[in-house]
């Protein structure tokens, strides 16, 4: 489902996207308009998830963790 929303773009690129829409094959402006934001928002979307991820490793590596073979250390396991 599609929301309609204003979007304030500067003339230089107005003008352009009008000649640049027939050369593509476009349907429309409007068209053009929703693959150029959608294009944005997929890359953005890639960044913010990249950013999240290196920032949950940095947590990983911060936290402190337990030695789980404290209690058996030093046993001779050879000899058992």
């Amino acid at each position: 489902m599609l929301v309609q929303s204003k979007v304030q773009i500067s003339r230089e690129d107005y003008e352009f996207m009008k000649k640049a829409l027939k050369e593509f094959r476009y349907k429309s402006l409007s068209e053009y308009m929703r693959e150029a934001i959608s294009t944005k928002v997929r890359e953005d979307r890639k960044r913010l998830r990249e950013l999240k991820r290196m920032e949950a490793m940095e947590m990983i590596g911060r936290a402190q963790y337990e030695d789980l073979f404290k209690s058996i250390e030093g046993e001779d396991f050879e000899s058992r």
